[in-house]
């Protein structure tokens, strides 16, 4: 055969044998390469096991422990690569994967309560239906609001004092809730006449 130690045959062939299971993660062969890295991980096995069988057992523990560290090595740089981004496409950053919480705008904005609020009911804000949770006391239909935090999941209002109910501006389209004498039309006395 060749002047070389068993040993050192079955080192040889591990190294192959977690070359090529590192090759089969970057290179897809149809299962060809992970059949040539277990050809080379068994004849490891079996050179380790003809110098002796402590060897060989320490080998198979080996195995047990470096291919699927390779592999999971291999996966992990995986994405980094030219064909794992064209295959997985740009990673998203993790600031780009947090959920943006929109409601958090509402902090501070006015609007109405669209039912009775004992504690919780639906307010208008914004001309967008939103679920709200009354701070405190009830919220009579109609009455205006004031969000005051956000808090997890709940929009949290509060009775909007007259000062801040007088800057609510209404939506422009709502017709019917605006006044005739905002609307620039003259009110007449006698329809007919």
């Amino acid at each position: 055969m060749s002047t070389l130690d068993p040993l050192t045959w079955a080192i040889l062939l591990m190294l192959l044998g977690c070359g090529i299971v590192v090759l089969e993660v970057f290179i897809p062969s149809g299962g060809l390469l992970s059949f040539f890295s277990a050809v080379a991980i068994v004849a490891s096995i079996v050179m380790a096991f003809r110098r002796d069988a402590t060897t060989g057992l320490s080998f198979v523990v080996l195995t047990l422990v470096a291919v699927p560290l390779t592999l999971a090595l291999a996966f992990k740089y995986w994405p980094h690569t030219p064909m794992g981004k064209a295959f997985l496409g740009e990673l998203k950053s993790t600031q780009e994967l947090k959920p943006v919480d929109t409601r958090r705008e509402l902090v501070g904005k006015l609007g109405t309560a669209k039912s009775k609020m004992l504690p919780s009911g639906s307010v208008e804000i914004d001309g967008k239906y939103v679920d709200a949770i009354s701070q405190g006391a009830a919220i009579d239909m109609g009455q205006t609001v004031v969000v005051v935090e956000v808090r997890a999941n709940r929009v949290v209002v509060r009775p909007a004092d007259e000062d801040e109910a007088r800057h609510l501006v209404k939506d422009p389209r709502d017709m019917f809730s605006t006044p005739i004498e905002e609307l620039g039309i003259e009110s007449l006395d006698d329809p007919l006449g």
